[in-house]
Order: structure tokens, then sequence, then C-alpha cells
């Protein structure tokens, strides 16, 4: 891909360089998980990106014809995207998580969690709409993205960022700042709940790191551009949620709910811990390995 002549020739129109590009991400045998799950979405959101466009662009706009330095720098990212295999949204800086945009580079994850349609559904039906939400912490906040779409669902309650990560709590910050929530949203370095001593919410939501070592070792170079930090917990993935199931009791109010994202580690969790009434969600639009216990099971623990 070093030679753009023959692309130069024989693309003309931001529907050449989506199909051209699609075509070589799938000739590379790309992985997708990162905000497309297909070689023409992940196509089309670079070249969109990279030519400054919406990604909504109307389709009438495809056939528009592109100069030479516009080809040349759509050509120089789709480059970037096979020969490096960076995950799209670190090369654009930009991802979507309920809708909203959010930065993103290599100090924190990539958004992508299923929670997105829980908050999006004001945690219907576990959290009653008569229900006043006070206080949220978003617990491994990462890009904060969690949080901050909990601040848009719920406009009077004040909301917790919480990261063992320097780093993720700037990013988490920048996107605060650009969402205009500072008055609402609190970012705070903690390892868990250590620096959160006599703070009690109604909702606990969290999406730790989950992932045993043997499967990280194992994901597609894709994901080898994540922070180790945002994913591996241990052998089985078990080792940040246990201690969350420890601690959650003592930070929520007495109705109060702890939401967790757990993935392919429902299974060792389950296996682990027999006895604990765990709900799991369902959702709609996929996903799976998402719990959730109130106080009073926690309590119980």
């Amino acid at each position: 891909m070093n030679n753009h002549d023959d692309a130069f020739s024989h693309l003309h129109t931001i529907r050449d360089l989506i199909r051209w590009g699609a075509s070589r991400m799938n000739a590379a045998e790309l992985h997708f998980g990162h905000g497309t799950d297909n070689a023409i979405d992940e196509a089309a959101a670079l070249v969109l990106h990279a030519l400054h466009l919406p990604p909504d662009l109307h389709t009438e706009y495809l056939q528009s014809h592109l100069t030479f330095t516009e080809k040349q720098m759509v050509l120089d990212l789709l480059e970037r995207r096979i020969v490096e295999r960076r995950p799209a949204a670190y090369l654009t800086h930009r991802a979507w998580f309920m809708g909203l945009p959010f930065y993103v580079d290599e100090r924190v994850l990539i958004p992508r969690s299923p929670l997105a349609e829980l908050i999006e559904r004001h945690f219907s039906p576990w959290l009653a709409e008569s229900r006043t939400i006070g206080d949220i912490l978003d617990l491994g906040t990462g890009s904060g993205c969690i949080g901050i779409a909990c601040a848009y669902a719920f406009p009077d309650a004040r909301v917790d960022l919480a990261d063992i990560s320097a780093e993720a709590l700037e990013v988490a910050q920048r996107n605060v700042v650009e969402h205009e929530l500072e008055d609402q949203i609190e970012v705070i370095q903690s390892d868990l709940f250590s620096a959160l001593k006599g703070r009690r919410y109604d909702l606990i939501i969290s999406n730790p790191p989950y992932v045993g070592l043997e499967e990280w070792e194992n994901l597609p170079t894709e994901y080898q551009h994540e922070p180790r930090l945002g994913l591996v917990a241990g052998v089985e993935g078990l080792d940040v949620v246990m201690k969350i199931l420890r601690q959650a009791a003592d930070y929520l109010n007495r109705d109060g709910l702890l939401i967790v994202e757990v993935g392919n580690a429902q299974y060792a969790l389950c296996e682990a811990l027999p006895d604990v009434p765990f709900t799991w969600l369902e959702f709609e639009h996929g996903g799976q390995g998402v719990f959730l216990l109130n106080a009073a099971q926690l309590q119980r623990l």
C-alpha cells in the first residue's frame, strides 16, 4: 500500500474510496469490534473523518469527486488502520456512546458497552420512573462515557467519575468539559472506593476490567493498543469485580443499585459465587454479561 498511484488513477469519489478501503481491510483480515462490526462501516467512518464530513452524511454526497490532497489524506488514514492495526477510534480520536461523541486515545478503552441501552431507557424497569436519583458513581470510568451519559439521562443527579488511572481521568475530564457538565460531574482519582469514603450513591454503575490473562493474550492485535489496566483482571478476569462486590454495600443508599458489566467472565463469576442472586440483564441491541444487585442483596454477601 505504499504506492498510491493506482488508487489515485482509479478512485475518484467518496463512494469509491469507501469501497476500496473496505476491500483492503477485508483482505488484511482486520478485526472490527471498537465501534463498528464490518469493513464497510469502518472504512466509511475513516473516509468521512479524513474529509471533515459528518458520519451521517447524506448518500447523495457519496458521489462527490475528491481533490488530490483529499485523496492523499484518506489513503494515508486507511493505510494506518491496515498497517498499524490500530482501532479506528484511536486514529480519529472520536467514539460514540449512547449517540454522544467522546474524545478517546490510547489512555482509555474505546466505548462499546451495552450499558448505553440501559442508560438510554433510564434503567427501566429496575428504577421506577417516580424515583429521584440524587447521586451516581461511574466506577472505573475510563473515558467518562458511562457517567456522562448518566448525567444526560438524569440531569438533576450528581455524578462522580472514579478511576485509578490519572491518565484516563485526563481524558474523562476533557470529555466532561466538552459536554459542558463541570457543574454536575466530579472527576476523582480512586483505586475503586479508596478515595470515596463517606459518599453514598443511589446507583453505582461499572464496566471494570474483566478479561482473563489467557484470553487477553489471545485477543486480536487491535485490543493490544488499549490500556491493559482497563482490560485484564487476573487469571479468571474476576479480581476487580470481586473487590467491588465486597465493598459496594458500604457506598450504596438503602435502596441503591449496583450494575456491573463482566462480559464473558459471567460464567466464571457464577461458578465462583453460586449462591449470589445475580440478576442478569437482557439487551435488545446485543450484549450480555451485565448483572444487577440491590443494596440489601449486597449486605448479605
